[in-house]
């Protein structure tokens, strides 16, 4: 993914002789904020820009400059990807699916082979062992704290079929049962709801601000304007408050999967 507005603010930075904790001091941001922007990891708010514009006295181009919002939904997922590895809490909404860093492998490989055009075997491979490095953040008994929220459709679309399917929701039961991961159901006969229209990940950090990230078809996002922020985590919160208890949750999931075959 290109880096070029990154890459110069890196180059201003250095010619103006400051570390990143410096500028950071300078604009009022933090060091890692200033790292990830520099990595391509993270796009400033208008308002960072104007702040590092001042701090490095580079009139508005800091501003005038940013990364417009047509990026492939790769690069956004890719940005979101590594801020999952660094967050201290993350809230996953899985709305027709799964939640990737939930899905056990034989659920992965049955979602990723409906793509179009078709994926080779080779890909598949690849996207496989991306998957399961970022469910390695649950090998971790405490950091981070995940919650899922799913609609009750992700339990009736048998993805891989019922065995496969039992496989996944047995899963996600036994992270719960271990207190991994808090898991919520909204069941479909609560009807409209402010999350229906895409995915949603939430994430927290010890040092920086929190974002968001939301896919549709052909489309993803990753948000980080606080307005944009709080408006998600607003909607998200509002879902929560009509999904099951968690013990109903895990009850109906452990009955989904006995339907689908589980013994």
């Amino acid at each position: 993914m290109s880096n070029i507005y990154g890459d110069w603010l890196k180059e201003q930075r250095e010619a103006a002789g400051l570390t990143q904790q410096q500028l950071a001091d300078l604009a009022v941001m933090t060091r890692s904020h200033i790292s990830h922007i520099e990595a391509g990891r993270r796009i400033p708010s208008k308002e960072d820009a104007r702040r590092l514009d001042k701090a490095l006295g580079t009139g508005n181009v800091l501003t005038s400059f940013l990364p417009q919002d047509d990026a492939a939904v790769a690069d956004y997922f890719e940005a979101a990807r590594q801020l999952e590895q660094q967050a201290t809490a993350i809230r996953e909404f899985g709305l027709s699916l799964v939640p990737g860093i939930l899905q056990t492998e034989r659920y992965m490989r049955a979602v990723l082979n409906t793509a179009y055009p078709p994926r080779s075997e080779a890909e598949c491979d690849r996207l496989v062992v991306t998957r399961l490095e970022r469910a390695n953040i649950l090998t971790d008994s405490v950091s981070p704290v995940v919650w899922a929220l799913l609609d009750q459709a992700v339990l009736a679309r048998p993805a891989g079929g019922p065995a496969v399917m039992a496989e996944q929701l047995m899963h996600i039961v036994h992270l719960a049962e271990i207190r991994r991961v808090r898991v919520h159901i909204l069941p479909c006969g609560l009807g409209a709801h402010p999350l229906q229209h895409s995915m949603l990940s939430l994430m927290w950090f010890e040092d920086q601000p929190p974002v968001a990230y939301s896919e549709a078809l052909g489309t993803g996002k990753l948000h980080d304007a606080p307005a944009v922020v709080e408006w998600l985590q607003g909607a998200y919160d509002l879902a929560l408050g009509d999904a099951l208890p968690l013990q109903e949750s895990l009850a109906l999931m452990r009955a989904t999967a006995k339907d689908y075959g589980h013994p």
